[in-house]
Parts: structure tokens; C-alpha cells; sequence
């Protein structure tokens, strides 16, 4: 994968409150590229230094696919904090992408400190 599409995104400060996030994709698609940069920026804006995304590539891995029980890509897995919460599409929509994974929205004046 390119580097702005590379294996691993580390952003978390602290390992207590860590959210941990899987993104399966099917190489480098629109839909696979557009799922990435849409999660990046919604981990930015409201889990900044709270987050880790790991990508996962079935076209590269495809076995890998079972153990999540992924049909479609690209699909997200929280998997920390629990309960583990699943999305699938290119998560574009980000107040369903916040519902689904259960993130508070940031307040304007935290997001401005």
C-alpha cells in the first residue's frame, strides 16, 4: 500500500482509553481510499490521540476475512473499547459513522482548546 494507505495509523497518547479500529478494504479502491481518509478525519476531529486504526487488505490477506466475519468492504471494526460494533461503506456520513461507533461528537469549544 502507498504511504498514505500504509498498514498501521498510531495516534493514542495513553493505552487506557485507546480505540481501536480495523478498516477491512479490497486493495486501493475509490471506496477503500474514500472509507480511510473519511475514518482519519473523523478519528481527528473527535478521538485525537485516542485512536489506532489498523488496515486490513483482504485482496492481500483474504483469510483474514473470517475471523471478523466480514462480507462486504470496506467494512469498520471497533474493536475496543467493548461491546465490538460493526460499519460498512465508505463512511462518509459521519453522524452515522459517530452513532455506529458510539463516539460523543466533540462540543465546538472542546474542539477550539
Amino acid at each position: 500500500m502507498s504511504d498514505t494507505f500504509s498498514q498501521e495509523h498510531n495516534h493514542a497518547a495513553h493505552s487506557d482509553d485507546i480505540w481501536i479500529l480495523k478498516l477491512y478494504v479490497a486493495g486501493q479502491s475509490p471506496k477503500s481510499i474514500a472509507a480511510f481518509r473519511n475514518l482519519k478525519q473523523i478519528c481527528e476531529r473527535h478521538l485525537k490521540g485516542k485512536y489506532q486504526i489498523k488496515i486490513i487488505d483482504l485482496i492481500k490477506n483474504p483469510t483474514l476475512a473470517k475471523g471478523d466475519q466480514i462480507l462486504a468492504v470496506p467494512t469498520l471494526i471497533r474493536q475496543l473499547p467493548e461491546p465490538v460494533k460493526k460499519i460498512i461503506g465508505d463512511l462518509s456520513n459521519e453522524e452515522k459513522v459517530l452513532v455506529g461507533l458510539d463516539i460523543q461528537p466533540l462540543t465546538q469549544e472542546a474542539a477550539d482548546a
